[in-house]
Order: structure tokens, then sequence, then C-alpha cells
């Protein structure tokens, strides 16, 4: 297909249009770009010539064409752009936030990577670990609904969101109310290449309501009453940013280092407190206590 003509071409309204080769230069945009961009309908001619296949543009799409240069240098991914640039003002603005608080969140969880393995392979571990703050706390024995799953660490966030979304209604409406903040037991290592189990747990008030809960529930998501022993744990604080896999290694291996030089045993599986709003929270808000029962 021909796609730059030597005669200028004209609108039905007698709007001169530009040739896709002056529309580019314009634009700031390559012909080929443009070729891609019509073909998902980011950005279509105003008019192609049946005859000879030329493209043609109008003035005025220049602006549209220069928001999908500008996003694209954000990384934004092309159907992202697509929804952008098809809303309004303000809901376009709402869509772009949405998009760059996530490239925050993994560039500063990609920071603590990049920092945890530069650690690793310099062999200077220790001072790596030594930015994470250890501490130790007694907790009181409790009764926890629970959903248990296994999953692989791809899926564990979505998992744990909607698994802990579940717990908290049921917690609210059928349990007593919640009594502590909730927590995710990892009964054995979910990685990209193990799935556990997980043990998703929300602390409740009433013992009885909530046996009468899973009663009614049967099996349906593997949901469960127990009671949760009294614990010491070793825990660390980390932020929402560091949570994210791989980078959230670090925080275990950590605490894990802090309990052997100190003599302690292990004395159950490791678990993550979420005890901040998770939506609410920025990358660098602290979110989540990587604990570790200890005696």
């Amino acid at each position: 297909m021909h796609d730059d003509p030597d005669p200028a071409a004209g609108a039905g309204d007698g709007t001169r249009l530009l040739t896709i080769g002056a529309f580019a230069a314009r634009a700031r945009l390559s012909p080929k770009a443009l070729r891609l961009y019509d073909q998902l309908g980011l950005l279509s001619p105003d008019r192609v010539d049946e005859a000879t296949g030329y493209r043609y543009y109008r003035a005025e799409q220049v602006e549209r064409a220069r928001l999908v240069a500008l996003l694209r240098r954000l990384d934004m991914p092309l159907a992202r752009i697509c929804a952008v640039v098809a809303a309004d003002g303000p809901e376009a603005a709402r869509l772009l936030d949405g998009y760059w608080a996530e490239v925050e969140t993994r560039i500063a969880g990609q920071r603590t990577l990049a920092a945890y393995l530069r650690g690793r392979l310099s062999g200077r571990n220790s001072e790596m670990y030594g930015t994470f703050e250890i501490e130790t706390a007694d907790v009181a024995a409790r009764v926890v609904i629970t959903e248990t799953r296994h999953t692989l660490a791809d899926e564990l966030p979505a998992w744990i969101g909607a698994s802990l979304g579940r717990l908290t209604e049921a917690a609210v409406g059928d349990c007593g109310g919640i009594v502590a903040p909730p927590f995710v037991v990892y009964h054995a290592e979910v990685s990209t290449e193990s799935d556990g189990p997980a043990e998703s747990c929300v602390p409740v008030a009433d013992e009885a309501a909530a046996r009468a809960w899973a009663g009614r529930r049967g099996r349906a998501w593997e949901t469960a009453v127990r009671v949760e022993p009294a614990r010491r744990l070793a825990y660390t604080r980390i932020t929402k940013a560091q949570v994210a896999y791989p980078q959230i290694i670090a925080a275990y291996e950590a605490v894990e280092q802090w309990i052997a030089g100190r003599g302690l045993r292990q004395a159950g599986p490791p678990r993550e407190v979420y005890f901040a709003d998770w939506d609410a929270a920025g990358p660098g808000d602290p979110v989540c206590d990587i604990a570790f029962p200890v005696e």
C-alpha cells in the first residue's frame, strides 16, 4: 500500500488533508507507528483513497497523535493507551494516575530487589539484611476463620486479596467481628514452582458463631475454624512495594538470619500479617509484617 502521494488531498468539506509523511512529521511519529496505530484503532486516517490506498489525516488529529506518542514514552501498553485516549478529560487523567501508581509500585519493588541481588552477588548479604529492623512480639491465642489453597507465586496476590475479602465479610457479618489483623500462613514454600499451601486467616470474636458459619459453608473454598495458639513472633515490617515477589524474599531471609544469629528456633510456619489498608497505601507505606514463630 502506498502512503505518500505527491498531490495533496482534500476532505469532503474542503479541508486540506495531510499525507501520512507530512502528518508523521508534525506528530513526531514514524509512518510505521501510524500504520500500527491504525490497525489497533488508536489513530485512524481521516480518509483512505480506495484507488491508491493513500492515507490522509486532518491537522486536528495531530494533538491525539502526540498524546499517543507521549503515553508510549511512559511505556504504557497500547491497550491501556486506547482506554486513555477514548476517555474524557477527568476519566483519562484517572486512568493515567492508576497506571502510573502501578509503575511506581513496580519500580520501588525492583529497587528493593536490585539491592537484595547486589548484596547477594557481592557477598555482602549481612549488610543488606541490616536494612531490615527485626523485633519480637507476644501474640495471644485467638480463634481464626481460614481459607486454604495450593497456589503459585503468580496467582498468590490475587488469591490473598480475594480470600481475605471473603473472610473479612464473614467475620463482620457472621462471626462477631474482627479482633486482630488478618494474616497468611505459608505451610510450605510458595514460589513460581512450589504451590504451598497457603492459609488466609482472620481472627474473630465469637468461636461458636464461627463454627456455625463454617458448618454452613461445608468445604466451599476450603474454609475452616481453628484456634491459633499463643506465640512469640520475630518479625520485620515492610512496605507495599517490598511485598511483591521475589523482593519479599529478602525480608524473609533477614528474619531467618536474625533468628539463627540469636540461637532461637523457628516454632511454626512463617506468616505475613496485613495490618494496613492495602488499597489506600502507597508504594512506600508499611503494610505488612513478615513474621516467624520462635522459641
